[in-house]
């Protein structure tokens, strides 16, 4: 089995899902897959965040709490969440209780319609740095997936969200967002879910 690959249940799959049903799950059914709706673009962003100095399976594991305690992630109603909102957030078990990241959710989602207003869409302006796959590794092995922990598209996308006043928006997180969110296709040659991501990656164009 080439490094960075496993086979569990009679497949073969990317090794760093392990044989965590829920992991597996996501592996299968999430990571890699292009999305474009807007609140899911929202949530992983800031889960994303979340996730800085953690383990991804971590935050998957308290996914749904932070759903309930975000409400569902509608970018509105974070909007407007208050100071009161941020006490009642770190006093939650259920969620990473980190008053940066907690904040920086906020203060994220009050500059999202900022963004939409300039590019039509947060889906058009997240894919706008989607990588030429001209400048992508032909074939992707273990190897040259931990070469990329970030990339210049990576840089571009932190920058600019820099620019626009957002937080916990770090090179290497973004690159983990375009990663979750389909941008690239990182799943290794070899995985079982690699075709059916490009084969929905090009139907997706």
């Amino acid at each position: 089995m080439p490094k960075g690959l496993s086979s569990t249940g009679g497949l073969t799959r990317c090794a760093w899902c392990g044989d965590d049903p829920l992991y597996v799950a996501y592996h299968d059914s999430e990571w890699g897959f292009p999305v474009r709706d807007e609140t899911r673009l929202f949530e992983k962003i800031s889960l994303e965040g979340f996730q800085s100095g953690l383990s991804w399976i971590t935050i998957l594991r308290k996914r749904e709490n932070f759903r309930r305690a975000f409400a569902a992630f509608d970018v509105e109603r974070v909007a407007r969440f208050t100071a009161r909102d941020i006490q009642r957030l770190l006093g939650d078990a259920g969620i990473v209780r980190h008053r940066g990241k907690i904040e920086s959710t906020i203060n994220n989602a009050r500059r999202f319609d900022a963004i939409v207003s300039a590019c039509g869409s947060f889906a058009n302006y997240v894919w706008q740095f989607e990588p030429d796959p001209r400048h992508r590794a032909r074939r992707l092995t273990w190897a040259a997936l931990q070469r990329m922990t970030t990339t210049p598209e990576s840089h571009a996308l932190s920058k600019d969200l820099k620019r626009r006043g957002w937080s916990f928006i770090g090179p290497t997180t973004m690159y983990a967002f375009m990663q979750g969110t389909g941008l690239v296709n990182d799943h290794l040659h070899g995985c079982h879910t690699r075709t059916r991501v490009e084969r929905q990656r090009l139907e997706d164009q």
